[in-house]
């Protein structure tokens, strides 16, 4: 049990405890993820505990191959045999074995999020609604939203609270779409994501010999980021753990931030109240910042109601104090933060790589990306198109899809005429209709094209039934690889896209070699026993963002949004845009909820920073095409000031083009001004009965009154398009030029 050696005493606490339920607080880098691999290791190498008996679940598969490989190294290859993987691949296993109990066929297809805005679109137009107001991706939230709190359609129609929301909405077909929607996959034999845990729920309510089965089969149950469950999730997580009560789950409240995901804060904040004889270990050490960060962030997350408590503390070095960088515009900003990662790396021997530059929106990715690029510093945006999400990998997945299971409509509709064979959209929308009118899967239809359809369109249909009753053979008889490749060729996809001599043409050529090189690589993987099509496929499906990530040279800045940087950890953290209404969102002022999601979305974006913390915020920045006056955010507020260094060197001045030395300047300067002026000057306070003036009298040379500036007087007056602006000079602060619009002014007599 040499694992247990290099355990903290809540560590050891939260490893060795493993029975009756618990709940680990863990911290922002406080080694969760160690906790979590070795109370599994414990349970089967100390207690033996059969790994076929323990289930954990996790959010993303780069997570729980993570957390295979370290369980593997202390027990061995007994690791491989656990209930282990992301919320959706496990309980889609289970699903697997189980589906006939709901009437779906054990080799149910899986629906991303692009085949179900398809098929929701269609049943839009079938249903002869107006698709600019019933736009796909709004229903598509609203169903999934249903889903996540276990409301079906039939629930749906029958609630006079979603019904009215949905009126008032202008949309009161929208629970008649969903039950359309519903009907379509089940006929189609697919689920989408968010039925594999609806229909695991279902499955458990209305089947209670299989819940029974997996209660007595799983003797532990084991949760990853328990603050990014949903109501489903929770259900189906209690539900299993009902018979033992071995729940241990893990997660940090303070690291909440999907509730646009339908996660629920509530499931970890009152996890207390469904169990009374509940473990609490608290993980509160920091293994991972300096003290300065740590304290940094603890004192914005204590502004927070809703939370936990605890007092996360590190051992680690005091280090350097947070950066706080001002600048006039956003591409000032931009500007700022490439010189300032230049002179890092250049000061201190960093990689790029030790560089991340973190933001609310992925629209504010523009103006970093032109500066680094100025100053050939390289990066990488994570979260853009990923692998399979592009057309050439889904047309492909779609043919390997319907060669598999002929019931899966939206695999049909992409490929029905691809390469063109003559089949137009009337004749599709024929079948479909043909198909709901008689109550038969549409590869019913399909097979009888002549009766259905008349014998002009049947030719080209009937060629195609032959085909891919062909693929099926493949599939029966040959492995993952020698099906998809045979696919691939006889479609004519591979033939299409070879004759295309673009450079678009051939990078999409070589992106469909790669899928097929995916392929066998899954083939030849030792590990695997089942090298069927079909457990390629569902793998496929069942991949995440994260798990996409691939780069060839790593050596490269990052840039991201804060959502995105969950879980991961930089020497050097930038953190840009921290104005009003941009971070704390304006989508996200409504209630004080909202509020403290934004608030606990600052504190993951902290906490990722182990040497150095810079924040940035800029006086203007174009939003919607409009140039904007910006206020700094509250969350700065937030922060206790013993841990900033405030510099407003550049403040007001717009800089030319970056020059290789102009960072080192920069640093140069600001250390120089640090020592020259200990104390910031202080914000003008206005005083209590401060009201601004109508100033569409405002002319050159009046005093004016501002509240953050203080008192100035105009020098110039101008007009940029249907804006009047003023170019004031105040007294403390020098020449401001202001959108009249959206400054405040008072006027006072000379």
């Amino acid at each position: 049990m040499d694992y247990l050696k290099s355990l903290n005493p809540p560590q050891h606490e939260g490893v060795i405890n493993t029975d009756g339920p618990c709940m680990i607080i863990a911290g922002a880098g406080s080694g969760k993820t160690r906790v979590l691999t070795y109370r599994i290791a414990h349970l089967i190498q100390t207690q033996g505990i059969d790994p076929f008996n323990i289930m954990a679940l996790t959010f993303t598969n780069k997570a729980a191959n993570e957390m295979r490989e370290r369980i593997e190294k202390v027990v061995g290859a007994d690791a491989r045999n656990l209930w282990m993987g992301t919320f959706h691949s496990v309980f889609a296993r289970m699903l697997r074995a189980e589906a006939h109990h709901l009437g779906y066929p054990n080799n149910f297809t899986i629906y991303d999020t692009d085949d179900s805005k398809s098929i929701i679109k269609n049943v839009v137009k079938e249903m002869g609604l107006d698709e600019t107001q019933y736009k796909v991706n709004i229903v598509y939230n609203r169903i999934s939203a249903a889903k996540n709190k276990l409301i079906s359609w039939q629930e749906y129609l029958n609630n006079p609270v979603l019904m009215g929301d949905d009126a008032d909405n202008m949309r009161p077909e929208i629970g008649n779409i969903y039950k359309n929607y519903s009907l379509r996959c089940f006929k189609s034999g697919a689920m989408d994501f968010d039925d594999l845990l609806f229909n695991t729920d279902k499955l458990f309510k209305e089947h209670l010999e299989v819940l029974n089965k997996y209660q007595h089969r799983i003797h532990y149950v084991l949760v990853d980021e328990f603050q990014d469950t949903n109501l489903c999730q929770y259900y189906i997580i209690r539900k299993l753990a009902a018979v033992r009560q071995n729940v241990c789950v893990v997660g940090d409240d303070a690291q909440s931030i999907y509730a646009f995901r339908g996660a629920d804060i509530s499931n970890i904040l009152n996890f207390e109240k469904d169990y009374p004889d509940l473990r609490i270990i608290k993980l509160e050490q920091n293994y991972r910042s300096t003290k300065n960060i740590v304290e940094a962030a603890n004192s914005v997350i204590a502004k927070n109601k809703a939370q936990l408590p605890k007092q996360v503390w590190t051992a680690n070095e005091e280090g350097t104090l947070i950066e706080l960088i001002k600048a006039t515009s956003d591409n000032e900003e931009g500007k700022l933060i490439a010189s300032s990662i230049f002179e890092e790396k250049m000061q201190h021997q960093y990689s790029f790589k030790d560089f991340a530059v973190l933001y609310r929106t992925n629209s504010q990715s523009r103006s970093i990306e032109e500066a680094l690029r100025r100053m050939n510093i390289k990066y990488k945006v994570v979260g853009g198109l990923s692998f399979y999400q592009r057309k050439e990998i889904k047309d492909l997945l779609a043919y390997l899809r319907f060669s598999l299971n002929q019931q899966d409509e939206a695999s049909f509709r992409r490929i029905i005429n691809l390469p063109k064979r003559g089949i137009g959209d009337s004749t599709i929308d024929k079948v479909v209709v043909a198909a709901n009118d008689h109550g038969i899967p549409i590869w019913e239809v399909l097979e009888n094209a002549t009766s259905f359809l008349g014998g002009r369109a049947s030719g080209p249909i009937d060629d195609f039934v032959t085909k891919i009753k062909r693929f099926g053979i493949e599939i029966q008889n040959k492995d993952a690889y020698e099906a998809a490749a045979e696919i691939a060729k006889s479609s004519g996809l591979l033939k299409e896209l070879y004759e295309d001599k673009t450079a678009e043409g051939l990078s999409r050529y070589e992106n469909v070699q790669e899928l097929l090189n995916a392929v066998k690589e899954f083939v030849d993987d030792s590990d695997r026993t089942d090298k069927g099509l079909g457990a390629f496929l569902q793998e496929v499906s069942l991949i995440t963002g994260q798990d996409e990530t691939k780069d060839n040279d790593p050596d490269k800045v990052t840039l991201m949004t804060i959502h995105m940087a969950k879980g991961l950890e930089f020497k050097n953290v930038y953190i840009a845009g921290l104005e009003e209404d941009l971070f704390p969102s304006q989508m996200m002022l409504s209630s004080r909820a909202e509020l403290e999601e934004e608030r606990r979305l600052f504190y993951v974006a902290i906490t990722r920073a182990q040497k150095k913390l810079f924040l940035s915020y800029a006086i203007t920045r174009y939003r919607f095409g409009r140039l904007k006056q910006c206020e700094s955010s509250r969350f700065l507020e937030d922060i206790d000031k013993r841990y900033i260094n405030v510099n407003t060197k550049f403040s007001g001045k717009e800089l030319s083009e970056p020059h290789p030395n102009y960072a080192k300047k920069f640093v140069s300067d600001m250390k120089r001004s640090a020592s020259l002026q200990p104390a910031a000057k202080p914000v003008y306070k206005p005083p209590v009965d401060f009201a601004p003036s109508d100033t569409r009298g405002l002319k050159e040379g009046m005093k004016v009154e501002h509240p953050k500036f203080g008192f100035g007087t105009v020098v110039k007056m101008d007009v940029e398009g249907a804006e009047r602006k003023a170019r004031i000079n105040f007294v403390d602060f020098g020449e401001k030029t202001l959108l009249l619009s959206f400054a405040k002014l008072k006027i006072h007599e000379n």
